[in-house]
């Protein structure tokens, strides 16, 4: 004997029950209803304001230090809310009361969602290298940010393609904690890409589930299998993330250094006698936030070969940058061609690069002149002059 379902008026009744059983939860949930209808029509205004508050967070986490951390706890919060929402509308219904309409939930997570990705766009702007795969995940980002405005397709995305929003979605908490953790509890880059890594694949099972569909141990065990390739190939892609809480201010080559003053000086031709006579000095200035301590490298390429891996501990909260430098003195007999200094990370993020040409035929050869340049692009972007009082 099949049941069947219950009438409208049967249902009216359940309603009407529910809402005497407690009227103002009732009537809680009716106004945060109505207020989110209400809402609706200044949804355009929301990324912008969530691209203000992730640019003032990038800001102040040097200047003040306390504010952007709120504002970075603000948006951890958020996120909080959204996971536990789908538990505490489950925990009313079993308890009697009314749970929030699907259109509310999924509106409320596109608004986390596009919080999500325009706070985090003025850290991954500034600190992507451009001329490398970062670009690659950083247009990415901006692919994810421009969809969760186009309210047609994120819908039909959120209600046809399931294991696609869910992979959407991973992607975004990925992000939030890739770029709210070296501000908070000051984890280096490489401690907050790992932890960034395993919230994502967990993130990700419910797309696994909804990909494969398991329903017995050897499809549940191929799911889990599957997660631990994703985390392996995020894992091996490393690189192509930007380190989302530093970047390269200034660098300089030169063939002599002031170490007190922590600038560089001198200047000759990039050319085997003086390179082999006075070694060179490589001078960059990272900035990070306040409190942060994490060691990089200097990784020295002559033809695209690693010749040197130089080991260097920086500081944050200067906003000038924290002025770090290698000398090089063991230069090969050899040295003409094309060179490169990366400056990378502990686990494989590249900050900034250097490059320079030996050439010994030039006419105009390269110099080492001790004069400290922007790098190109977005990252060049002197961000003080944007900022009252400067």
């Amino acid at each position: 004997m099949t049941k069947s379902s219950p009438s409208p008026s049967e249902s009216n009744i359940d309603d009407h029950r529910t809402a005497i059983r407690s009227p103002r939860l009732y009537t809680f949930h009716t106004a945060i209803t109505r207020g989110i209808e209400r809402l609706r029509p200044y949804t355009w205004l929301w990324p912008p304001i969530a691209f203000s508050l992730g640019l003032a967070s990038f800001f102040l986490v040097d200047r003040q230090q306390a504010l952007g951390g709120i504002l970075a706890l603000c948006m951890l919060l958020a996120w909080v809310l959204l996971l536990s929402e789908s538990v505490i509308g489950r925990l009313l219904v079993r308890l009697g009361y009314p749970s929030l309409p699907r259109g509310v939930t999924a509106f409320i997570a596109q608004m986390i969602h596009q919080e999500t990705l325009f706070f985090s766009l003025p850290f991954l702007l500034a600190t992507t290298v451009w001329s490398s795969g970062q670009a690659i995940f950083t247009l990415l980002i901006l692919g994810m940010a421009a969809l969760s405005i186009l309210d047609p397709l994120y819908f039909k995305l959120a209600e046809r393609y399931r294991w696609i929003y869910f992979a959407f979605h991973a992607q975004c908490v990925f992000v939030v904690v890739l770029v709210t953790l070296p501000t908070l509890v000051h984890l280096t880059t490489g401690e907050s890409l790992l932890f960034a890594l395993i919230a994502m694949v967990i993130f990700a099972l419910p797309s696994l589930i909804h990909l494969l569909r398991p329903k017995r141990v050897v499809g549940w065990l191929a799911m889990f299998g599957l997660a631990m390739v994703l985390a392996l190939v995020a894992w091996t892609g490393r690189a192509w993330v930007p380190p989302a809480n530093l970047w390269l201010t200034g660098s300089a080559l030169s063939p002599g250094f002031d170490t007190e003053a922590r600038q560089p000086q001198g200047k000759i031709p990039l050319n085997t006698a003086e390179l082999q006579s006075s070694g060179l000095y490589a001078y960059t200035a990272i900035r990070a936030p306040r409190g942060l301590r994490e060691k990089i490298y200097h990784e020295w390429h002559h033809e695209g070969e690693l010749i040197d891996r130089i080991p260097l501990i920086i500081h944050g909260g200067r906003e000038q940058g924290y002025r770090a430098w290698t000398h090089k003195k063991n230069i090969p007999d050899d040295p003409e061609g094309q060179w490169r200094i990366d400056v990378m990370t502990t686990s494989g993020q590249r900050i900034g690069v250097i490059r320079f040409t030996v050439d010994e035929g030039s006419d105009n050869p390269d110099m080492a002149d001790g004069k400290i340049m922007s790098p190109a692009g977005l990252p060049g972007l002197d961000w003080r002059r944007l900022l009252p009082g400067d």
